[in-house]
């Protein structure tokens, strides 16, 4: 039996900038500036402004697991680059990441208590709020009233 749609190539997602580890290493501290960058990265994922710029790399690659998983996409490269970039236009920090580097984040399963009352300040100005918009000219206060006068 012939089979000709199959393939025995793994399907291979890519997305961010190709070759960033590789890239990265041809970028110098306190040499290298923003027009640079742009020329061996290109524009950035990701930028932030603090006190200076910082702006992120990613790299991430993907593929179909074995069969057994059923064809889920599994990671196996995960690259980012974090630069830091002074207000002069050079590289004043750079921070490479992999797989390696990165942690698996526990997430808490303990919740927070809501903190309003019935009597605060936010929970009445809130209700004010809801009669205003779901009767706004007030017709339904003037009907009850109407009622409870008879």
């Amino acid at each position: 039996m012939i089979v000709t749609n199959c393939s025995f190539k793994k399907v291979v997602k890519h997305h961010g900038v190709s070759f960033l580890e590789k890239k990265q290493k041809s970028l110098t501290v306190n040499i290298s500036n923003k027009n640079d960058i742009i020329d061996i990265l290109g524009t950035p994922s990701t930028t932030s402004k603090f006190d200076n710029d910082v702006w992120i790399y990613i790299e991430r690659k993907q593929t179909q697991s074995r069969l057994r998983n059923l064809g889920q996409m599994k990671i196996y490269k995960n690259d980012i680059l974090v630069l830091e970039i002074d207000n002069y236009g050079l590289l004043k920090k750079k921070d490479f990441y992999d797989m390696k580097d990165m942690n698996n984040i526990k997430i808490v399963k303990n919740t927070t208590s809501t903190t309003v009352s019935k009597n605060s300040f936010i929970y009445n100005f809130m209700s004010s709020m809801r009669q205003k918009i779901n009767d706004p000219l007030g017709v339904r206060a003037k009907k009850r009233e109407q009622i409870s006068q008879r």
